[in-house]
């Protein structure tokens, strides 16, 4: 599990900027060695623990590897295990049953001496005949430009943050003491990740904090414990570049914590549903 602080990391938004390395790079490595290992550089934590997005992208995009026949990743089951570091990531896929449709797939990214980090599932699916229920009307969404872009400040945060465009538009700022329940900002990678696009959303669904920290007015800590995202929409159909995140959280106790998140496209598409289970404590 990483640690998440979302402050005292020692850098602004503005110095991590600076420093900045894509994601692009990462995930063209990854494929480069093909789905079997990947460079990342410093710049991607959170805490001790490199950004648990970045990770569960690599392992989803190995696991894409792995199909010989590719479908579109229809969802994503992650288990973060122990604190991932920046250099070498290792990862292990293996395709577990292929049906005519549906594939299920497992992957570990390990370290270079074997210790897991994470622990994936994911299913790939092509398209069946049948019924079609779109989801609800697209969403309005608050104006990107109501708010100004996260990082104009010198508040100490996560390094990985340098690495996206983000709007906050309201609520759950950590450590505020705000007892705020629900988050909503816009988000997109600051490189083109049009390349892989599974990547682009699983990265970008991972950004909101855990909900929990804005309850406490002094520095906590959280990690993630598990991770659930279930595409609506194939990644490969989703050309937005921006995504408006909208989370709530359902319930925090005995250190344990659930928040579910929507993710939707510019146009307020529903894209992708996250559901997370996390660890809090001070």
């Amino acid at each position: 599990m990483g640690k998440i602080t979302w402050a005292n990391e020692g850098q602004t938004m503005a110095e991590n900027a600076a420093s900045n390395n894509d994601m692009l790079k990462i995930m063209q490595s990854l494929h480069d060695a093909g789905g079997k290992s990947a460079q990342v550089p410093a710049g991607w934590t959170q805490g001790r623990a490199l950004y648990g997005g970045l990770v569960a992208a690599l392992a989803a995009d190995a696991m894409a590897l792995a199909v010989e026949n590719p479908r579109p990743l229809r969802s994503l089951m992650v288990n973060f295990v122990a604190p991932a570091s920046d250099g070498t990531l290792n990862v292990h896929a293996s395709v577990l049953r292929e049906g005519r449709s549906v594939v299920q797939t497992r992957a570990d990214v390990v370290s270079e001496d074997g210790a897991v980090y994470c622990a994936a599932s994911a299913a790939f699916g092509g398209s069946r005949p049948g019924v079609v229920v779109k989801p609800n009307a697209p969403k309005e969404l608050k104006p990107r430009n109501s708010v100004p872009a996260l990082g104009n400040n010198t508040r100490p945060l996560p390094s990985f943050l340098g690495n996206f465009d983000i709007h906050w538009t309201g609520g759950a700022i950590p450590m505020t003491g705000s007892m705020d329940r629900t988050t909503s900002m816009w988000v997109r990678h600051k490189c083109d990740m049009s390349a892989f696009p599974a990547a682009k959303i699983i990265a970008i669904a991972d950004m909101p904090p855990p909900i929990v920290l804005s309850h406490y007015s002094k520095p906590a800590m959280a990690s993630s414990l598990s991770w659930s995202l279930e595409f609506l929409v194939p990644p490969e159909e989703v050309l937005s570049e921006w995504f408006f995140l909208e989370f709530e959280l359902d319930a925090a106790a005995s250190g344990y914590s659930q928040q579910t998140g929507s993710i939707f496209d510019e146009d307020g598409t529903l894209v992708a549903v996250s559901r997370q289970c996390m660890v809090y404590f001070e």
